[in-house]
């Protein structure tokens, strides 16, 4: 009775309850085969490598659709289009045999979920810890990953970020060449597998975000176009032609990556997805594609009682996409903010080529710590426009900040680590920046115990005509670099093994103490209110470029924190301006606890200068947490 009455809806609906796309099974043991496919005269679907044959029933708005007992979970099957070539599902769930092989019926309500007692964590709560799966572990599975979650709890993240896992090409990719987007990495463990961690994950108390590209797909393996308009010749991106988000034929588009996103949610019970570059999603429609995603979000929410975000890499300082639905703005519930990172990689560093050039360094990170853009209405010369609006009503737990990321380490030529770019005690120093911030942290796998293995870019197409031009091209980009050496080649399994963790080094010198410096600052974040905290109003930043030092204050209620940073190499005075108020050191990254040549001075009061070692982070509280253990 269900299937009848949903036939006289309209196709182009969605039904946030189920996911209606592919091959699903709603009930009575009977699957349901929708596929938008506007481009097919005739659609059918083969089974047992052809030898079965069923055709679809030709609906509205280029949707195909059938009900039957042929199919079951587990099955194996394509479609034929015009009866001629047979191809993959686009809205597949599981590719067993990569991008040019049949796909996998699944039922994913079969899966035993445990987490009936999760609750999402506030937003402003969320500790994030990027990671990418394949290099994560020797094994590069779901499986491996959740064997480590007790070292991510003991750590004191609470929210993992994976890095892409819709299917693509091979074994070894970031996961921003996938051509499935429904359809989990087989070589990762697949759909069931995945289940099962972010099942573990909820039992450990640990929410998951899902890194979802919504703006292209990738090259090899990308049949969409066979079945339907999914992409349009109005916009281009950097990547290849744009998807259709407003263009004829859109409506299918926008229902095929709303379905998806919906799916993450309700039958993953994924936590979030961190949305990649989505300025790339060209949509000029009344309601952005964005706006729309997060009405059905919303709407799942009160079927569910299950809160979800959705987090946006975003190249615009634009706050249109983070303010509220009710404000008229998209309602995305938090941003990558590169500008922090890249202010403070020009303080630590002075590089200052590409997007860089645009950030003078301390000053630009008080600006920060204080306004969230550092570009909000003034010119770029990078840019060479006025660029930026102010986040001036925006909350500190909508930006998202880091010293290092998959980006900022793996489009480097040598894929290097911000470690092997700067000395231990700026490292100490950088961490401090970052977690003490009043956004949310995120740290990107490695660097709380100095991993020196590079993040490489590698891939691993079965194409050789676009290996060969992803090697080119790599090669290309990098050419007035030789002084530095070749560029590792993309599709050599060298660069992925060459890029994977070390998990050895954890108990070894200087790795141990700085994973120990790491949970003392995650733990003090926590414990004082001033830092937990994330109100903006409550924030001053003041940075001075002659001795490249900068005082960062945070309050809240009674309770004040500076934290004092010296970004040269010489030692520093730095004056504490707080009245009469004493203030105990409650850390001190230049401690000999922490391999550093001096602590700073234990009680200081209003109007005191504290000396400052080189490269080092002072933390001082009026009221400090119980002691610190390591």
């Amino acid at each position: 009775m269900k299937l009848k009455q949903r036939r006289h809806q309209p196709m182009n609906s969605i039904n946030t309850g189920r996911r209606t796309l592919g091959v699903s099974f709603p009930s009575g043991g009977q699957a349901e085969v929708l596929v938008w496919a506007p481009k097919a005269e005739l659609v059918e679907l083969t089974l047992n490598e052809g030898n079965t044959i069923i055709p679809l029933k030709k609906q509205d708005l280029g949707y195909w659709h059938l009900v039957t007992g042929e199919i079951k979970p587990g099955d194996t099957y394509k479609y034929r289009i015009n009866e001629e070539q047979e191809y993959p599902d686009p809205a597949s769930l599981s590719q067993p045999e990569s991008v040019h092989g049949p796909s996998q019926a699944v039922d994913v309500a079969r899966f035993k979920w445990t987490d009936d007692n999760w609750q999402n964590l506030p937003l402003e709560d969320y500790v994030l810890y990027e990671l990418h799966v394949g290099t994560f572990t020797e094994d590069g599975t779901f499986a491996g990953l959740e064997e480590k979650l007790d070292y991510l709890k003991e750590l004191g993240v609470n929210a993992i970020e994976i890095m892409p896992v819709a299917q693509f090409p091979g074994d070894r990719n970031w996961g921003y060449d996938g051509v499935f987007p429904f359809a989990t990495q087989n070589s990762y463990g697949g759909p069931k597998g995945l289940q099962k961690l972010v099942d573990a994950c909820h039992a450990k108390g640990l929410a998951v975000v899902l890194d979802v590209v919504y703006n292209h797909l990738g090259p090899e393996g990308n049949y969409l176009g066979v079945y339907g308009h999914y992409f349009t010749d109005k916009y281009n991106t950097p990547w290849g032609p744009a998807l259709n988000f407003d263009d004829a034929w859109c409506d299918g588009v926008r229902r095929y990556f709303t379905e998806n996103l919906l799916m993450w949610f309700r039958d993953f019970h994924i936590d979030a997805v961190r949305m990649d570059a989505v300025h790339a999603i060209k949509d000029f429609s009344p309601n952005h594609i964005l706006r729309e995603m997060k009405q059905h979000v919303n709407q799942l929410l009160q079927e569910t009682g299950r809160p979800h975000y959705m987090i946006v890499e975003l190249d615009l300082n634009d706050t249109r996409f983070i303010n509220p639905l009710e404000e008229q703005g998209y309602g995305m519930d938090g941003q990558w903010i590169d500008e922090f990172h890249h202010a403070l990689r020009v303080t630590m560093t002075g590089e200052q080529t590409g997007y860089y050039s645009d950030f003078s360094g301390i000053s630009h990170l008080a600006k920060a710590y204080r306004d969230a853009y550092v570009f909000d209405g003034q010119f770029s010369e990078h840019r060479k426009k006025t660029f930026g609006i102010k986040a001036e009503n925006n909350p500190g737990k909508q930006f998202v900040v880091f010293t290092q990321n998959h980006d900022h380490v793996g489009n480097r030529m040598l894929g290097e680590r911000l470690g092997e770019l700067v000395s231990f005690e700026m490292q100490k120093l950088a961490a401090g920046a970052v977690i003490l911030s009043p956004y949310l942290p995120m740290l990107w796998m490695g660097e709380e115990y100095a991993e020196p293995h590079p993040f490489q870019y590698f891939v691993s197409h079965t194409d050789p005509d676009l290996a060969e031009a992803v090697r080119k091209g790599r090669k290309a980009e990098f050419a007035d670099f030789h002084a530095e050496g070749e560029a590792p080649d993309p599709m050599a399994e060298e660069t992925f093994n060459n890029s994977k963790l070390q998990w050895d080094l954890i108990g070894k010198e200087p790795h141990q103490t700085l994973f120990k410096y790491y949970q003392t600052l995650l733990r003090l974040r926590r414990e004082l209110p001033a830092l937990k905290n994330l109100d903006r109003k409550a924030v001053e930043a003041e940075a001075d470029e002659a001795t490249k030092t900068l005082v960062l204050r945070r309050t809240h209620e009674d309770q004040q924190v500076v934290v004092l940073m010296n970004f040269s190499q010489e030692p520093q005075q730095v004056t504490v301006q707080l009245g009469a108020k004493q203030l105990q050191l409650v850390l001190d990254s230049a401690a000999p606890e922490w391999k550093g040549p001096k602590a700073a001075e234990a009680t200081v009061a209003g109007g005191v200068e504290v000396t400052l070692q080189p490269e080092s982070l002072a933390v001082y509280s009026t009221s400090p947490p119980s002691p610190l253990s390591n």
